[in-house]
């Protein structure tokens, strides 16, 4: 790995990050819908009981030397029916985001993590313009919980991801399986953006409004093969920086042949980012094919470095691009999410440790990286790989919800509390042994 300074500076955050519908428990939404239908093989159900549990998870987050905690607001448990709210959902929300703060934890709030109330997709699914309305009015009432508390805002998790799984393959809700609602899709995800973020402003104070991007590292399939490299191109654009662009310039401009083209202006949407979220975690080789959409994608380790256990490669270099790639918006970046199925808990020091100097590397390039929330405080509910990751910083029994530190928190929290990135095995460490991984079903 290239040479970095190897100390974060005293005000660079660190912290972990949930999602409500991975961790709370009992959620009655679209995509609990989408499990009762039998579209996935395993239900959310109780989560990890972080609905409840959630004193606990805060102490073990500040025993990481975490000083951030990322969640999010439940739309379905606060809007359950189309215009009525639930207040006592708003307030438990409250009462959460107020104890975190009195713990010592900056709140990161997302106000949409893939899901859904049941009644949104039937009466304003987001290719009709009234989706934007519908959200407007759900950020409102999330601007009620926020009034007065330190936070960052984040109005949506991964837009990209939503629209190719649930317009485009049809493996999650929506489910609708059509490019041609696609585009009209995104665009009022644009929209909506635009329109939480200015109740946000006017009824919560000046909070930091960005979204959260998945971002890929994008490579050729075959080296010597120049439509690859061209695919490459295409998709790095399309995939990690068109919406974004969208919400600086105020136009949502998409180009990728075979899959979508559309020209959109946003309305109330230029500038409307404070910061740019990067959710890292992998890169994909690109093949052109012959047929339309004229593309596949493969995970592969060409570096021997052993596939993550959910299969994807460990390429902390990536990082480093999409974070450098950030640079022409002019913004201060948030990692949002970065983390490792490990099912038996012995490479997520190491995990760390590189991406950790990827981040370094980024800010001696200029890049404003102001914090970092590994994915994620809790072994979780994996959307469609249900019970099997073990993304968690903490082991949990998922037959009792016991949660059980893993080897990695010692390394984390040496970290956080010294500043001084050093790899794990120059730091004397606590021996702790994996946690045993249950079987799922």
């Amino acid at each position: 790995m290239n040479a970095s300074p190897s100390r974060f500076p005293p005000d660079f955050v660190f912290g972990v990050a949930t999602a409500a519908y991975q961790v709370e428990g009992h959620i009655e939404n679209d995509w609990s819908e989408w499990e009762r239908a039998g579209r996935v093989r395993h239900v959310a159900g109780a989560g990890v009981d972080h609905w409840n549990r959630w004193h606990e998870d805060y102490q073990l987050t500040r025993e990481l030397g975490a000083t951030a905690f990322r969640m999010s607001l439940e739309w379905a448990r606060i809007e359950p029916q189309r215009g009525r709210f639930d207040d006592a959902a708003l307030d438990g929300y409250r009462r959460r985001l107020v104890a975190m703060t009195e713990v010592g934890l900056r709140p990161v709030v997302t106000l949409h993590h893939f899901t859904h109330p049941t009644w949104f997709h039937r009466e304003t699914p987001w290719h009709r313009p009234e989706s934007v309305a519908a959200f407007r009015r759900y950020a409102r009432a999330c601007a009620d919980v926020l009034r007065g508390i330190d936070a960052v805002v984040l109005t949506f998790n991964e837009p990209m991801v939503l629209l190719l799984g649930g317009y485009v393959q049809g493996v999650i809700p929506p489910g609708i399986a059509d490019p041609r609602l696609a585009m009209p899709a995104l665009g009022n995800i644009g929209r909506a953006h635009a329109a939480a973020r200015e109740e946000l402003l006017t009824h919560a104070g000046r909070v930091p409004v960005g979204t959260s991007q998945n971002m890929l590292a994008f490579s050729a399939d075959r080296a010597w093969n120049p439509m690859d490299h061209a695919l490459v191109r295409l998709a790095d654009q399309a995939y990690n920086h068109t919406f974004l662009e969208a919400l600086v310039t105020g136009e949502l401009r998409m180009f990728m042949p075979g899959l979508f083209t559309t020209r959109q202006v946003l309305e109330g949407a230029r500038d409307s980012l404070d910061f740019v979220g990067v959710n890292y975690y992998t890169r994909a080789h690109l093949r052109f094919v012959g047929r339309p959409p004229y593309l596949e994608f493969k995970y592969r380790d060409p570096l021997g470095r052993g596939l993550t256990d959910i299969g994807w490669e460990v390429y902390p270099e990536g990082f480093t691009q999409v974070l450098l790639s950030t640079r022409r918006y002019g913004l201060p970046v948030w990692v949002t999410e970065n983390g490792i199925d490990d099912r038996v808990g012995t490479r997520r020091s190491e995990f760390l440790w590189r991406h950790w100097d990827s981040v370094l590397q980024a800010r001696a390039a200029g890049i404003d990286v102001r914090g970092y929330l590994y994915w994620s405080l809790l072994d979780n509910f994996e959307w469609l790989e249900g019970w099997g990751p073990r993304f968690g910083l903490y082991h949990v029994d998922f037959a009792t919800l016991e949660r059980r530190a893993t080897p990695a928190c010692d390394y984390y929290r040496s970290v956080a509390l010294d500043r001084e990135l050093r790899p794990p095995r120059e730091i004397a460490l606590p021996l702790r042994a994996p946690a045993p991984v249950a079987a799922t079903g």
